[in-house]
């Protein structure tokens, strides 16, 4: 849903000024450019240019955005409504459609586009595809998936709550008790949803009925709900940061167990309740499920539906046929190049045999503790701190932002499921967030956390979105646009970038990056057959299974992931490819004129954008330095 995933879940799932070899100043804050922008353009609207004034209001447009979002206004390490929620209703979906068609008409009838230097067109462009794709998920409003192991709320709120509600003062913790029922009328409203596509004939999996309801009765478990030792997440949560607030003298006691009063009330009255209600539903709906899993072709509309998700993701005309093809080349290619490997290390075997030795050889593996759960937290960091001292000899523009390696929380942690990222503040009061899932270390291999470290943190996820909220040439709704394609499209360039960059030096590791991207090849071939060949959950698995040595706990994982977010998985693979045929280009057309740094800058200098809008800014780049040669 609209309202809850692109806004929410996917900054993760998310930037930069024109190319240059200077580091990027800090973002000013949307409020304050907005003020600004309102008076230069009273002031200088004569003698200011075309794209000037487009900038000014797009600056405009976006607060005006924001300020219907309290959520991303939280993200963005912002304070103004800090006790609201957002609504997550069809109706405000529709007025969010309704207000992006009006901005459009709006900038398309006061701007000319043929006056607009290159920058503004890629802004002009980018404002119309955002609309314009919204429009076309809004024709499919019954077949996407509310509730589901990996995206729902029913998780996600809890934990936007405890990560992203930072609690500093008395007035904060009061917002944050205000916002728990304001999670609790989110799932209400989302329910209802939930059921209106049932009653379309639209359910995910029962495995995916299964996640909902263990996750949701999570963070119900536990005081304040149960008569027993542990507290529940959010009751935890709550205790700790109003305890903070006694400590560093923001409230007295007295002032403390009247806020523990009311989070309490508010859990019991209003959370409670609405997770019951969700648990309720569907432990009663379950029966109504799929035990066979299949893709999403057998639902009313199913077929375009896929196709308008592959689009989204891949911001191609790529048909399901042609990524799948695509997908069995790129498989057969890094196979080779894993035998290679294998002979290289002298194992006596053929590849399947190597796999197995992989996936069961301890040597690969930390131990099942928490010992070696912060073993693979401090190695990650090692891997990250080795290739952080490369960056200025591959990249101009440089992040500011920290990152920080975790573990998962333990009420939404999953064993076998990748690890993900998440975007810090901009102006970096909170770092980036990469996240592994540590409940199971018989599914997280070592030699595959090198290539996995390099796309979450640096040069990949970490970079890419830091670099685009701290940048300030370009309209501030770019800096947090969210490209599938782009973000890990990037990500997955990163992880072969780094190998440029005195990465995996151990030929084990370097497997394990081949073990990465053939993971990505797999997934355009299972996407595609999943939701457009008629495979079942079963044979997705066992094609899987034959082609990467990957644990078969993380194998179900992903298959699960590719049944509830259809077209999702292609983006990766998809979004690399488009990038090093752009590379190659660049430097076929340059030859000795090319410069990594400048190229590297020019993908990452304009924020995340469809993949056709960032071809054109590398075509443009190309013809600058050949006209500067």
């Amino acid at each position: 849903m609209r309202v809850l995933i692109p806004t929410l879940c996917a900054l993760a799932v998310l930037s930069a000024c024109q190319p240059n070899n200077q580091e990027t100043e800090t973002a000013t804050p949307v409020a304050e450019t907005a003020k600004t922008s309102a008076a230069e353009t009273a002031v200088t609207s004569e003698v200011m240019s075309e794209s000037e004034k487009l900038n000014i209001w797009f600056n405009e447009k976006y607060e005006e955005q924001l300020l219907e979002n309290p959520l991303m206004l939280t993200f963005l390490g912002r304070k103004e409504k800090y006790d609201e929620f957002n609504v997550m209703t069809r109706e405000e979906e529709q007025k969010q459609l309704v207000w992006q068609k009006a901005s459009v008409d709006e900038m398309k009838s006061q701007f000319d586009y043929d006056k607009l230097d290159d920058e503004a067109k890629a802004s002009y462009d980018i404002w119309v595809y955002q609309y314009e794709e919204a429009k076309e998920q809004n024709a499919f409003p019954n077949n996407s998936y509310v509730f589901t192991q990996m995206n729902g709320a029913q998780a996600f709120l809890t934990q936007f709550l405890i990560n992203f509600h930072k609690v500093d003062e008395l007035s904060d913790m009061e917002a944050y008790n205000k916002r728990i029922g304001g999670v609790a009328q989110a799932l209400t409203d989302l329910l209802m949803i939930a059921k209106e596509n049932a009653e379309f004939g639209v359910r995910p999996p029962k495995f995916a009925y299964e996640g909902v309801i263990e996750q949701a009765k999570n963070v119900i478990t536990g005081q304040p709900f149960d008569d027993v030792e542990n507290d529940a997440p959010l009751w935890a949560d709550a205790k700790a940061k109003i305890d903070a607030l006694v400590q560093s003298e923001k409230v007295t006691a007295e002032q403390a167990e009247a806020l523990k009063a009311a989070t309490k009330e508010a859990l019991l009255t209003q959370y409670q309740p609405a997770y019951q209600a969700l648990v309720t539903w569907f432990e009663q709906d379950i029966a109504n499920t799929d035990e066979i899993a299949t893709g999403v072709a057998k639902q009313p509309n199913g077929v375009d539906y896929y196709n308008m998700r592959l689009k989204h993701s891949t911001t191609t005309s790529l048909t399901a046929e042609e990524i799948h093809n695509i997908g069995l080349a790129e498989v057969a290619r890094i196979t080779d190049e894993m035998i290679a490997i294998k002979e290289k290390v002298g194992f006596d075997g053929d590849l399947q045999a190597f796999f197995k030795f992989i996936k069961t050889d301890p040597r690969f593996f930390y131990p099942n503790t928490d010992e070696g759960r912060q073993g693979y937290i401090t190695d990650t960091e090692a891997y990250l701190d080795i290739i952080n001292k490369r960056l200025p000899e591959f990249f101009g523009i440089l992040p500011k932002a920290p990152l920080v390696v975790k573990r998962v929380e333990p009420f939404r942690e999953q064993d076998g499921a990748a690890q993900h990222y998440f975007p810090g503040t901009p102006n970096g009061s909170r770092p980036g967030v990469y996240y592994a899932h540590l409940s199971d270390m018989s599914a997280m291999p070592k030699n595959e956390m090198e290539g996995i470290a390099y796309h979450e943190g640096n040069p990949g996820h970490h970079m890419q979105i830091s670099i685009a909220q701290e940048l300030t040439s370009v309209p501030t709704f770019r800096t947090q646009a969210g490209f599938t394609a782009y973000s890990e499209g990037w990500g997955l360039y990163s992880e072969l970038l780094a190998k440029e960059m005195g990465g995996y030096q151990d030929p084990y590791s370097d497997f394990g990056r081949l073990v990465n991207e053939i993971w990505r090849a797999v997934r355009l071939v299972v996407d595609t057959g999943l939701h457009a060949k008629g495979w079942t959950e079963e044979q997705a698995f066992e094609y899987f299974k034959s082609k990467a040595p990957v644990a078969e706990e993380a194998i179900c994982s992903e298959v699960r992931r590719y049944i509830v977010w259809p077209g999702q998985a292609t983006a990766y693979k998809i979004g690399m490819l488009e990038m090093q045929e752009m590379r190659a280009n660049a430097e076929k057309a340059l030859g000795d004129k090319f410069d990594i740094r400048g190229f590297h800058d020019t993908l990452l200098g304009g924020g995340a954008m469809p993949l056709p809008v960032l071809e054109k800014r590398v075509n443009d780049w190309v013809a600058s330095v050949k006209a500067k040669g």
